[in-house]
């Protein structure tokens, strides 16, 4: 009985220590994103000024800067994990914005994500080499959205998936609605190469500094 204890606990050990090698975490590296805008009957001209656009995440720690890079222009988001405040830089030709806010400015912005429930399914296709599997996120307004994660892979930090963070790994693809535009995000390449710390620094000069509330348009 003693004998049999023992090769049962030694089998949990193996099983163990198998799952634990089939997932990584994240602490340290880059995401990119492929951007495609679907406009149904919408004008063409808007999915023509994202053709080729991008969202390109770094991670370090519980650093965070994500980059969406278009035809228009380009908006980061750097997030302090540490602190939990937030800069999003607004890049358009000449026209530079920075945006600092505090983390219940942060959590006012994203607002409407706020009590998302999700419904995993049994269905699964390959992403950038990760199996991934499907989600359906319920929105409190009633809104259905779909998302595929991969548990292989799992963030040290989920703050730059916000809508998302409730899932138990990293987010491959997923849908937003941007007006009456649905837009995919799906990933196209992980490197885990080490990013350099002056990725997260904020521009001392160049800037034009907006308030959370000047940025909504309530001017104050």
């Amino acid at each position: 009985m003693t004998r049999t204890l023992k090769s049962i606990i030694l089998i949990l050990m193996v099983l163990s220590t198998i799952k634990v090698e089939a997932q990584r975490k994240i602490t340290e590296g880059t995401i990119s994103y492929d951007i495609v805008i679907n406009t149904g009957k919408a004008d063409p001209q808007i999915a023509d000024m994202f053709d080729g656009a991008t969202n390109v995440v770094y991670i370090k720690g519980a650093q965070s800067r994500s980059e969406m890079v278009s035809s228009l222009g380009t908006q980061s988001t750097i997030i302090d994990g540490k602190t939990g405040n937030v800069t999003v830089l607004k890049e358009y030709g000449d026209q530079k914005y920075m945006i600092p806010m505090t983390p219940a400015n942060w959590k006012e912005a994203n607002k409407k994500y706020e009590g998302i429930t999700f419904r995993i399914v049994e269905e699964f296709k390959t992403i950038a080499g990760y199996n991934s599997q499907k989600a359906i996120g319920k929105m409190v307004d009633g809104t259905d959205f779909t998302v595929y994660f991969t548990r292989e892979l799992v963030p040290e930090n989920t703050d730059f998936q916000y809508a998302n963070r409730g899932l138990p790994g990293l987010v491959m693809e997923y849908e937003t609605v941007m007006g009456n535009l649905k837009v995919t995000y799906t990933v196209s390449n992980i490197n885990f190469s080490p990013v350099q710390a002056s990725k997260f620094d904020l521009p001392k000069s160049g800037f034009r500094i907006v308030s959370y509330n000047e940025s909504k348009g309530t001017g104050n």
